[in-house]
């Protein structure tokens, strides 16, 4: 079936292979949140738990966001771990569950890379006059900013 919303093939398609990729680190973030909360001890674990309740929580919202507007651009969005593994720049950590504060220094150094990586994402989608994904994009890194600030606070 033929998509006609005013954006070109080749254009639907470039915007949708960069919102995968922000789809992948949101993921990625996303699921080490949600393993530092279970997982932190220490002094700050009421703060810290559900500072991370609060990021898992939206990021786990924005998922489905990100992956409903690359099915609207007429592309799959990935749908396995191995296939978002592949797409995000987000590192593993070497320790499963580091002390508190290493947690928030990893989370903080996730953040910036998802908001990097978003902004070319917003880049792409600028190109190819794609308002709807800017606008996405936009309240993203906005909220990711946010985030950072957070936990940059945190750590002052």
């Amino acid at each position: 079936m033929t998509i006609d919303i005013g954006i070109s093939e080749e254009n639907r398609i470039a915007v949708a292979e960069a919102l995968k990729k922000t789809l992948a680190d949101t993921y990625a973030v996303y699921m080490k949140t949600h393993g530092y909360h279970w997982n932190v001890q220490g002094p700050d674990f009421r703060t810290l738990h559900l500072m991370f309740e609060e990021q898992y929580t939206e990021m786990w919202q924005a998922l489905d966001e990100l992956a409903e507007r690359i099915r609207a651009l007429g592309v799959f969005a990935p749908g396995s771990g191995r296939e978002l593994a592949e797409l995000t720049a987000i590192e593993e950590t070497n320790d499963r569950v580091p002390e508190a504060r290493q947690m928030v220094v990893n989370l903080l150094k996730d953040q910036e890379t998802l908001i990097r990586r978003a902004r070319e994402a917003m880049e792409v989608a600028d190109d190819a006059d794609d308002d709807a994904s800017e606008d996405l994009l936009t309240q993203r890194i906005q909220i990711h900013e946010k985030t950072a600030w957070m936990l940059r606070s945190y750590l002052a």
